[in-house]
């Protein structure tokens, strides 16, 4: 690293040990990120491709008012995305507010009174137990008369192929598989593992219906779940497929019937996806698919270099340093509050926006516990750009994601390290000139 650089990170409050130990993990990560620049460059070709069977133009940029009737853009950014996929068809709408949203849709619309759900994987992200009723919540599904069964992973995090096949009965009418971990320190399930699950499902029961909430893991590998046997794949535009520049929505890609209950739950019977403006927003979710490839690659260095940084210092980390990557996330469990809290305010502090105000943990609807969240994005509580975030409760982890550009994610680590460093939690090992947990 030249001089001019380092005065750089030095005039951004990153000291000069923190700057070197960051460089010796980089150096040691070269080979994995030429891999990963590899995988964006295929899926970017695959997102090209799309467009252009599709023939995006001019015209397809430019928002509908009102009704939304013959919404060309819209129609045809669904076709993309059915295409990127490998689906039937897809849903992609400003109207679905969040990737919980698109989730509740999902299984609102093709359940009924008297089916029942089933979680293979052990209890879902915190958000959607409400939507469940596992935490009454006005709305679930409960209230609605659909029961729900779950099957914890084994110690290994491996699945309970035995009592999953138990689990299944006359009354399973939709299997959820969350891809990413959540506030949980499993590990992600890899799309072959995936595909695994679902052919072993589909097995026991050949119509029941695989839904994977992928949330995070978009473009990460070649294959998405739909390509592996899943009935539907869905996540928020918010996330790795908006790239970054989507302000708001969610998807749902796969099976036609499935996508037409949700646009029909969405909207209205009758109506379904025929309605539904797209107002100003068609530009950036098309130029946002676009960067998305590359955009996840660089999200995705931020958290190897991440778990790196971090598993070096002795923090356990999930996944670790090695081991393959199958979303975004980086689980780094400081076993204190303080070690959460620092974090994410150095991540905070690392910030295009709101870089000068100090996170806090506070109660966030749907959570049972306070969370404390660092977001200091363009769009607000984007989770493809640097951020952080974590409940205030044992085991004390902080989950890590984003970073448009690798190199503002590699800052955004640099600098929860200084925070954590500035806050002793992390102390200087002077004869190594590195740092270690004090």
């Amino acid at each position: 690293m030249n001089e001019e650089l380092k005065e750089q990170y030095t005039a951004m409050g990153i000291a000069p040990e923190v700057l070197s130990y960051g460089e010796e993990v980089e150096n040691m990560l070269k080979s994995r990120f030429a891999e990963i620049d590899e995988t964006a460059e295929y899926n970017q070709l695959k997102v090209l491709r799309a467009m252009q069977e599709h023939k995006v133009s001019e015209a397809c940029l430019l928002g509908t008012t009102g009704y939304g009737y013959n919404d060309l853009g819209r129609d045809t950014l669904e076709k993309v995305y059915a295409s990127v996929f490998h689906t039937e068809d897809a849903l992609v709408r400003p109207q679905i507010t969040c990737g919980t949203h698109a989730l509740a849709l999902a299984l609102m619309s093709n359940l009924r009174p008297g089916d029942e759900l089933l979680s293979p994987a052990g209890k879902p992200y915190d958000t959607l137990e409400e939507v469940i009723g596992i935490r009454p919540s006005m709305g679930s599904l409960k209230e609605y008369g659909i029961t729900y069964k779950q099957v914890d992973l084994l110690a290994d995090g491996s699945f309970d192929y035995e009592n999953i096949k138990k689990a299944i009965g006359e009354k399973t009418r939709l299997v959820t598989i969350q891809r990413s971990k959540g506030y949980q320190t499993r590990p992600t399930f890899s799309v072959a593992r995936i595909g695994e699950l679902i052919a072993f499902i589909k097995g026991i029961k050949p119509d029941v219906l695989c839904m994977v909430d992928n949330c995070y893991g978009e473009f990460v590998e070649r294959l998405e779940p739909t390509d592996v046997g899943a009935d539907m794949a869905v996540g928020s535009l918010i996330k790795n497929p908006g790239g970054g520049l989507a302000p708001i929505g969610g998807y749902i890609v796969g099976k036609k019937e499935c996508v037409e209950n949700a646009a029909c739950r969405l909207t209205s019977p009758g109506l379904g996806r025929e309605v539904g403006a797209s107002l100003g927003v068609l530009s950036s979710f098309y130029q946002g698919l676009f960067l998305a490839p590359t955009v996840t690659a660089a999200a995705l260095k931020g958290a190897i270099f991440a778990a790196n940084i971090y598993e070096g210092l002795g923090f356990p980390v999930v996944p670790d340093g090695k081991e393959s990557r199958h979303d975004i996330i980086q689980a780094v469990t400081f076993g204190t509050p303080e070690g959460v809290i620092a974090f994410c305010q150095g991540i905070q502090a690392a910030a295009p926006v709101d870089g000068h105000v100090s996170p806090q943990p506070w109660d966030m609807p749907g959570y049972d516990a306070p969370v404390i969240m660092a977001a200091g994005a363009f769009v607000s509580g984007s989770s493809i750009e640097l951020s952080a975030d974590g409940p205030i409760k044992p085991p004390y982890a902080v989950y890590f994601q984003g970073g448009l550009t690798w190199q503002h994610a590699k800052f955004g680590v640099l600098k929860s390290l200084q925070a954590l460093v500035d806050g002793g939690i992390v102390s200087k090992l002077l004869h190594k000139n590195l740092y270690t947990v004090g």
